[in-house]
């Protein structure tokens, strides 16, 4: 006997398309939303943990649905749906409610509240980026925005429906100050919002009105003569004073503002070089930090080339500090790049060595110039015997690879006898020198 089923399992399928799926854009609709948030919420509150919750909608669409008919207002909601899924992940969902409403739900990732809110808002900014990007439809450029309303959970309800509502609560917020903004149900992830925001607007202000500036800490050789030092950002603000980068450079991170702000300070970096030149008050080399995300430019090397020959420098005067992390991330890349650094001239140091993941195979492949002891490691020599060891073994250790070793963080006269007695030459710390402006630097 033999019955073809085919007919009805793919009535089945559509009759769970309809159930659970928005027609238009293909989207979860919000029956499939409502299950998945109340597992999702089970989850998070198993686990310690707090998701987020994104309620969107769009900002005068009515106005292009009623002037240009619902056959451009569907085309619009369908791009909007296709670039919601280009941004999230796999295993975040993207819903349409109805109408020009949408809903972005994120499982719990985060068991402290504070670093919920803080990647909230970075998620948040990249789908109000997003949408404010130009809409082709028709053959005709459309301009749109969204208010975005966000709320975390379980933080202050455990019904999906409230969960919900709280969102939808903070996008009429979001809505009544002026739209195309971000507002948190709770007024303390507001606040945290809030400043984030500001403080990504002010570094913008900041690179504008040239609010930065470097200071050079010295590196010294064993017999206590500069040979080098490592360029330093700081942040002078026109009324809060000094910042200190750990609190802004994590947003430059987050905002994509690290690649005009590390550039900069690669630029200023080899201008400065070239000034103690003329002062006859020449000095090694420099090292600056760069971030992975800027190293991961497709035209860093050429970038590098460019701001040499613009100083009118060789690229022996500066040195690449990277963080292991960075190194690790995509080996290919990093190989390419630094062969292509070490063609042009400029070496390559790894910085904050022992501290993440310190592995002899990279140390292998890698053309590295120098390893740099983290000062965790330097900070108790050399009372602290474990310390001693780790220590002594990287600087036997970069010996055997032919690499330079430095060590930074060295605030006592025992730390360097400690150092040049196992054979670490190089130094960096406040027993050397702090970091000090560029006209105070002495070499």
């Amino acid at each position: 006997m033999f019955s073809d089923i085919s007919e009805q399992k793919a009535a089945e399928r559509e009759i769970h398309e309809l159930a659970f799926y928005d027609p238009l854009t293909g989207l979860p609709n919000r029956r499939l939303l409502l299950d998945r948030l109340k597992q999702e919420i089970a989850a998070a509150k198993r686990q310690h943990c707090y998701g987020a919750l994104f309620f969107l909608d769009l900002d005068h669409f009515k106005t292009l649905n009623d002037s240009r008919g619902h056959q451009v207002g569907d085309e619009l909601l369908t791009q909007v749906a296709q670039r919601l899924r280009a941004i999230i992940r796999e295993e975040d969902t993207a819903c349409r409610l109805g109408g020009d409403e949408f809903i972005v739900m994120v499982p719990g990732r985060y068991s402290e509240l504070a670093q919920a809110t803080h990647h909230a808002v970075m998620l948040a900014e990249k789908i109000l980026h997003t949408i404010n990007q130009p809409f082709n439809v028709q053959g005709s450029e459309h301009h749109f925005s969204t208010s975005i309303g966000v709320t975390l959970f379980p933080e202050a309800a455990e019904q999906p429906e409230a969960v919900i509502q709280q969102a939808d609560t903070a996008m009429y917020r979001a809505k009544e100050s002026g739209r195309n903004g971000i507002s948190f149900y709770r007024p303390s992830m507001q606040e945290t919002a809030d400043r984030r925001l500001t403080l990504e607007k002010e570094i913008r202000e900041a690179l504008k009105q040239s609010q930065f500036v470097l200071h050079y800490q010295p590196q010294v050789d064993d017999s206590g003569r500069v040979v080098s030092a490592e360029a330093l950002i700081r942040w002078q603000h026109p009324q809060r004073g000094m910042i200190s980068p750990a609190e802004f450079i994590p947003v430059a991170e987050d905002t994509r503002l690290i690649l005009p702000l590390g550039e900069w300070v690669i630029r200023e970096t080899c201008r400065q070089i070239g000034a103690w030149d003329r002062e006859n008050r020449a000095i090694g080399h420099v090292a600056v930090n760069v971030s992975s995300r800027q190293f991961r430019q497709p035209d860093f090397v050429q970038q590098i080339e460019r701001i040499l020959a613009d100083a009118g420098l060789s690229a022996d005067r500066l040195v690449i500090e990277l963080t292991e992390g960075s190194v690790i991330s995509n080996i290919e890349d990093t190989v390419r790049k630094m062969r292509d650094l070490q063609t042009l001239g400029v070496k390559t140091s790894i910085d904050d060595f022992g501290i993440g993941y310190s592995s002899l195979s990279y140390l292998k492949t890698l053309p590295i110039s120098q390893l740099k002891i983290d000062q965790s490691f330097v900070k108790d020599l050399p009372e602290d015997q474990n310390d001693a060891v780790i220590v002594e073994t990287i600087i036997n250790m970069a010996k055997s690879l032919r690499l330079h070793v430095i060590a930074e963080g060295v605030e006592t006269a025992e730390q360097v006898l400690f150092l040049r007695e196992k054979g670490c030459l190089s130094y960096q710390g406040y027993h050397i020198g702090r970091p000090v402006p560029a006209a105070q630097f002495h070499s």
